[in-house]
């Protein structure tokens, strides 16, 4: 899961950022309003943190592009201003949720995990395809009684392609969510053949369904 910190504070962006990374989310971070522009509309994530008050212009400004570019990222205000006028301009632009400074990680923390269970996934703690079950609290998988041991990049790809079922996501979207940003920076994505490779295997070993499909030239979908 990838999460963009638009926050200018450089310390608590730091600190937010360390704590979602060993939650096992992908953080990156924008520190101004012009940085925090061009990467929603270059890249694509599960939840932004957005703080209303950057150099260079409002995160208000930012929730309506996110609008009129037709996002489906999660977004959470953080910010110091706690005014019931801000909050609520800020919901009814877009935004999921709406948490004052100061705030504990913590809580942080399950405010994300709310809203990327809500967007994604119906408001549950589980997934059930079939034989396969994905319990989002404990981030264990399981076909049927047996636990399906998956790294890190493994288990991403896995809730990245369910949640998007039945759609075909290209090698470069993959490239994108298993990596961020730095997926420019490579000058190819066998990374991403390899992720699938494995995972599928994996899934086959147990006896899983064919679900994910090869669209060649494409991308890969995950029919279910």
């Amino acid at each position: 899961m990838k999460i963009l910190i638009i926050e200018d504070e450089k310390g608590l962006a730091q600190s937010i950022s360390l704590y979602l990374t060993d939650e096992n989310y992908k953080c990156e971070l924008a520190a101004t309003f012009e940085e925090a522009i061009h990467k929603i509309k270059n890249y694509d994530y599960d939840c932004i943190l957005l703080d209303l008050m950057l150099p260079g212009g409002s995160g208000l400004i930012i929730l309506e592009e996110l609008k009129k570019l037709n996002k489906q990222e999660g977004v959470i205000i953080i910010s110091a201003k706690n005014s019931l006028e801000d909050k609520i301009k800020g919901l009814q632009i877009g935004a999921d949720d709406y948490l004052a400074k100061p705030f504990h990680l913590s809580e942080l923390s399950a405010r994300i995990y709310s809203v990327i269970r809500r967007k994604q996934f119906g408001n549950t703690n589980k997934i059930n395809i079939n034989e396969i079950e994905i319990d989002l609290l404990s981030k264990t998988v399981s076909v049927g009684n047996k636990d399906l041991v998956l790294t890190k990049k493994e288990y991403d790809l896995l809730l990245f392609l369910i949640g998007n079922k039945n759609k075909v996501i290209s090698k470069n979207a993959l490239a994108e969510h298993l990596s961020g940003d730095m997926a420019d920076m490579m000058d190819n994505h066998g990374f991403v053949y390899a992720h699938v490779k494995n995972l599928k295997k994996k899934l086959a070993d147990n006896n899983c369904d064919k679900y994910i499909k090869t669209m060649y030239g494409v991308g890969y979908k995950w029919e279910s």
